[in-house]
């Protein structure tokens, strides 16, 4: 393929992430349950279009993500035992969507959240981007997860520039760890702990706080 050929395919595949999440979805006025839904088609069909690379199973994958994921759960984990940092998670804003926080953190941060940014972003640009503009593709790419989150941040009142920078550096960890490992698996895991374990730690720390749960596991 020509590098020019390939750049126009980069630039193609870089824009319509932007597109569909700040401009596109949003105009449809979805619930959570058919966000989830539009964005694992999306991500489905772009992955095909631009012949994405999950390499969901690798066991190299798997062994990476795992442990990373079990830093950050311990994490929180070790959060909610601290007095001080449990009342900080209990008086955080619930800003879970309507549905029960079980269905949230089960099935539309795994779906609609994690597996369609990993095939998007990490399975797909990245290679994409690489290929195009090489080593500096994966900051592009991390830059594109960051921007891609301008819209979600105003849905919700964040700071946009705060987010953007946030998401850009999470981007550019998830790609540096789907690069290491040749795998989505590695960075799915690690963003569905981190994603995951922010919607469950506030609910966990109020019903520690309301004596329904004890905050010591023995």
């Amino acid at each position: 393929m020509r590098p020019t050929t390939t750049r126009l395919k980069a630039l193609a595949a870089l824009s319509l992430p932007l597109l569909w999440t700040n401009t596109l979805l949003p105009a449809f006025h979805l619930n959570i349950r058919g966000r989830s839904a539009a964005n694992a088609a999306f991500a489905t069909a772009y992955a095909v279009t631009f012949r994405g690379r999950p390499n969901w199973f690798s066991p190299r994958g798997l062994a990476y993500g795992s442990a990373a994921a079990a830093v950050v759960l311990s994490g929180y984990a070790a959060a909610l035992a601290i007095p001080s940092t449990r009342r900080h998670f209990a008086e955080l804003a619930d800003r879970g969507p309507d549905v029960h926080a079980a269905e949230w953190a089960g099935v539309h941060i795994p779906v609609g959240t994690v597996f369609s940014e990993e095939l998007v972003y990490r399975a797909t640009l990245d290679p994409v981007l690489e290929e195009a503009f090489g080593r500096p593709g994966e900051w592009l790419a991390a830059l594109t997860f960051g921007l891609t989150h301008i819209q979600p941040a105003r849905s919700v009142g964040d700071p946009v520039p705060a987010t953007i920078a946030v998401t850009t550096l999470g981007g550019l960890l998830f790609t540096r760890l789907r690069r290491h490992t040749g795998s989505a698996t590695a960075p799915a895991l690690l963003h569905l702990a981190m994603n995951a374990g922010g919607a469950i730690a506030p609910i966990l720390a109020r019903l520690i706080l309301s004596g329904q749960v004890s905050p010591d596991p023995t």
